[in-house]
């Protein structure tokens, strides 16, 4: 109930009007954000079930928010097959890996190269993940998945301009890559692009952050298969906002 009260209240937040910006987004693989792990490829060998890798979005504001209280965000992957890979089946109920795919914006023991505005004490998560099969299915075919993660402090804070911010990391755990019971795919090449960051004031100062900073896409086992130009980004409006929350 706590979750979904602090989720509603940066909703409200999103529903006053939102401000233009031109700050931007970076991603990283590793626990740490782009400026202290500039690493844009990950390669795994599929030969374990131990273990995690983990991504990292961060984000630059253009003006200040002085009453910050959270964040929405969406990913879209695209892998280099027909089909999304069933490793890549994650987080929905029924699927391949269900529990494989986790969010968190607890970057205390990081380097703090970045802003860390959530010190541990928002509350929030991972808000969809959209495949074909589901409902609503991913907007880009068979072979994709639309990621949604929100988070939201219970009271809000001042988020000054300028600073990169540490905004979200994902966890994803290397179970069922071989062996009985594996999940096929885990080699099939894919590609993440971060298609937004909307950092929220409470009085309605937002800014939704788009642009690539030093690098807003990152590839799973090489770059030759889909480039990241080749995934879908979007321009997000407020009726696509909402829809993270439905």
């Amino acid at each position: 109930m706590k979750k979904i009260l602090l989720l509603s209240g940066v909703l409200l937040a999103f529903s006053a009007s939102m401000a233009l910006a031109a700050g931007g987004v970076n991603l990283a693989w590793g626990p740490d954000c782009w400026p202290q792990n500039p690493v844009a490829n990950a390669t795994f060998a599929c030969n374990s079930n131990s273990g995690v890798v983990q991504i990292t979005a961060s984000y630059i504001t253009a003006g200040d928010i002085s009453d910050f209280v959270g964040v929405s965000s969406v990913v879209d992957l695209q892998a280099n097959s027909a089909s999304l890979p069933a490793w890549w089946d994650v987080f929905n109920a029924g699927s391949c890996r269900q529990t494989a795919l986790s969010a968190d914006e607890n970057f205390l023991t990081a380097s703090q190269t970045c802003f860390d505005v959530f010190q541990n004490g928002a509350g929030g998560g991972i808000t969809a993940y959209q495949t074909i099969a589901t409902v609503p299915p991913t907007p880009y075919g068979a072979n994709s998945a639309r990621l949604k993660v929100a988070f939201a402090l219970p009271a809000p804070t001042d988020l000054p301009p300028g600073a990169e911010t540490y905004g979200y990391r994902l966890t994803l755990t290397k179970a069922k890559s071989t062996g009985t019971g594996a999940c096929a795919g885990c080699a099939t090449q894919v590609t993440m692009v971060l298609n937004n960051i909307h950092a929220a004031g409470l009085s309605g100062t937002s800014e939704d952050l788009s642009a690539p900073i030093n690098n807003g896409c990152v590839t799973w086992q090489g770059t030759s298969g889909i480039p990241c130009n080749a995934t879908p980004t979007q321009n997000k409006t407020w009726g696509q906002v909402k829809s993270l929350y439905r």
